[in-house]
């Protein structure tokens, strides 16, 4: 896992180039049913929501991926979790969405090749109110303490668990952040942030045990070398942003 396209990194907002380019995020299928059911497992280093190859993203690539799962990531009831950092600054935690190229037959195949995965990666904040979409998920959390326990959940919005806005995003080459580290995804990691309540931000990070049996927190990876990789941004970074930005 030592390479030279690792991931996560810090975005420095001044040194991102802005390419009008990069369109909008669309997503498909991303709404599931409530009378289907899909496995939530703790694995050990994280919470893992399998997901159905419906969802999709349908725009904002220049190819078609299909989603395998999310995951969190997350720090601890005093500090902050996220994997990727803006300008220095971590946040509380960050979501994973991992896709593969549909030119593949699998995930497996896939996660081999330059052009392999696409992960969308979304900033957890802590706000005011309950996010009725998270809470789809850390409801079920105390069924699941120990490693390798899983339960079933059903469907929802998962579109909920990103920014409303998929506009604002940046974009760079690197690695999944976990071993194999295959540096075959291609990274989108949104501007705006997403709002949990401090209660609910407390069940992420006191729910789970790892493999020692101890309290699964700050299962983030430290930030790795650009080594010279350029970081795209989807719009202009000196203008004024939108309200509840990392950028």
């Amino acid at each position: 896992c030592g390479d030279t396209m690792q991931s996560p990194i810090n975005v420095a907002t001044a040194q991102t180039i802005f390419s009008p380019n990069l369109r909008p995020i669309q997503l498909s299928g991303y709404s599931l049913p409530a009378n289907e059911k899909f496995v939530l497992r703790n694995n050990g280093h994280t919470v893992l929501l399998e997901l159905p190859e419906s969802l999709a993203i349908t725009g904002g690539y220049a190819q078609q991926y299909r989603a395998v799962q999310l995951h969190l990531h997350w720090g601890s009831p005093s500090e902050p979790g996220s994997e990727h950092t803006v300008n220095g600054q971590r946040f509380a935690a960050e979501i994973h969405v991992v896709h593969y190229n549909t030119k593949y037959n699998s995930f497996k195949e896939a996660m081999v090749h330059p052009d392999g995965l696409a992960v969308l990666g979304a900033f957890l904040e802590v706000g005011p109110m309950e996010n009725p979409y998270y809470q789809e998920i850390l409801e079920h959390l105390y069924k699941i303490p120990e490693v390798g326990q899983e339960v079933l959940v059903p469907g929802f919005n998962i579109a909920g668990l990103l920014p409303a806005n998929l506009k604002l995003y940046f974009h760079y080459n690197g690695s999944l952040t976990t071993p194999p580290c295959y540096q075959t995804v291609k990274w989108t990691v949104f501007n705006q942030t997403v709002l949990l309540s401090r209660d609910q931000m407390l069940v992420l990070v006191t729910s789970l045990r790892n493999d020692d049996s101890n309290l699964l927190q700050k299962n983030y990876r430290p930030v790795q070398h650009l080594h010279g990789r350029r970081v795209l941004a989807s719009f202009q970074t000196t203008l004024s942003l939108v309200k509840h930005t990392p950028g």
